[in-house]
């Protein structure tokens, strides 16, 4: 089935049917092409497939049928001309920077982001003379401030980690547009499941393939979906010779990952509301952060954006980091861990995990209090998850 096929399917299709390309061998399954080379018929041919002249294989650097496979369906799920993988979600972040930023150029990024993308544009992009300035996700008088003559693009999460807050993508988008910068959007929270940046106007987005993607836990990897021609100009250069390549093996086990990607995020969007709202009603919980709550602030902007609300829900307790410490070690079934996006539960306390590098102030201005809890709900049991957490709440 060709990708101009499998644009007329939905989501849930595309996600098992895309990208896929059978050899003669007849296979059902996607298969793996665990090689570094290829062998060309000519000298001439090689110098052709080298020069771009005759498409084709080269090395899997850059070139590998089974990493195509999972670009291509990634791109048709996204609603877009062209995906590009990369070794990881942070190597993906790395790689736009790379292709699109030059010494004197400027972002503005939020200050809701993962802390290593805070601190790869604070540490790393400062050296070479690129100048980030953060602002509030959710303030567009903030982002219309902040932007500048240099100001190459716009950078975001929407939701944001840990506290899933939003952006109004459309707006972000056309203010960038109005200043002649591109927005970017990380979209591993909601996976284009639930969300579609590019069709709100979002010019790149990055994947962090490792979370929902896999949906187990299983390998490292990341992405960039967008047009064509500024994915071959400005960034698979950047992979082509720096080589933040994913493996082909990584790349079958995402695969395998996003045929059932639909049916996981529905039910973690179900197990994750009803735990909102049940931690909402316990007396050691002193605030929940998750726009699937009628009451959250930004609930109908989640709404008219998404497909659903997602599978992360933070949620402040009383007694500061003690208070959150004691929760966290009281569980005995939902796994301690930084990671997210697993089947399993799992939880981490983000001021001293994920964004512990962070100075206080900057903790501080992204909301990150130490009486936060990061709680990424899987698809066991909800009343198990339930009972878990009343362990530390002294509900139990």
């Amino acid at each position: 089935m060709s990708d101009k096929d499998c644009q007329q399917y939905a989501i849930e299709t595309q996600a098992i049917r895309a990208g896929q390309h059978r050899t003669p061998e007849g296979e059902q399954s996607d298969p793996i092409f665990p090689t570094s080379s290829y062998i060309f018929d000519s000298a001439a041919e090689a110098a052709g497939r080298f020069s771009g002249k005759i498409p084709g294989n080269i090395y899997s650097r850059f070139t590998n049928p089974t990493v195509r496979a999972f670009e291509q369906r990634l791109a048709i799920m996204e609603g877009a001309e062209r995906a590009m993988a990369t070794s990881s979600g942070m190597a993906a972040i790395n790689t736009v920077c790379l292709g699109l930023l030059s010494a004197g150029d400027h972002v503005v990024c939020s200050r809701s982001v993962f802390g290593n993308t805070t601190l790869m544009f604070k540490n790393i992009m400062q050296r070479f003379a690129i100048e980030t300035t953060f602002v509030d996700l959710d303030d567009i008088t903030a982002w219309q401030s902040a932007i500048k003559l240099n100001t190459k693009f716009l950078f975001l999460e929407t939701p944001s980690n840990p506290l899933g807050t939003l952006a109004d993508i459309k707006q972000l988008a056309d203010l960038a547009h109005a200043h002649n910068a591109l927005l970017i959007v990380d979209n591993v929270y909601c996976t284009p499941v639930l969300q579609k940046p590019l069709a709100l106007g979002a010019d790149l987005v990055v994947h962090s393939a490792t979370k929902y993607l896999d949906g187990q836990g299983r390998c490292i990897g990341g992405a960039i979906v967008g047009n064509d021609a500024l994915i071959e100009e400005k960034l698979y250069p950047i992979l082509r010779t720096a080589g933040p390549t994913m493996s082909p093996f990584n790349a079958w086990v995402f695969l395998k990952g996003m045929e059932t990607l639909s049916l996981r995020m529905e039910k973690h969007c179900q197990n994750a509301l009803e735990i909102a709202q049940w931690l909402e009603q316990q007396a050691g919980v002193e605030k929940v952060h998750y726009t699937g709550l009628s009451g959250h602030p930004q609930h109908e902007l989640a709404k008219q954006q998404q497909r659903g609300f997602g599978g992360i829900v933070s949620f402040e307790v009383k007694g500061g980091q003690a208070g959150a410490w004691e929760v966290i070690d009281s569980t005995q079934m939902i796994s301690i861990t930084a990671n997210l996006g697993d089947v399993k539960s799992m939880i981490t306390h983000p001021s001293t995990t994920t964004h512990g590098r962070l100075t206080d102030d900057e903790r501080s201005k992204a909301g990150i209090k130490a009486s936060l809890v990061r709680l990424a709900v899987g698809l066991e049991n909800v009343g198990d998850i339930k009972a878990d957490l009343a362990n530390g709440l002294k509900l139990g």
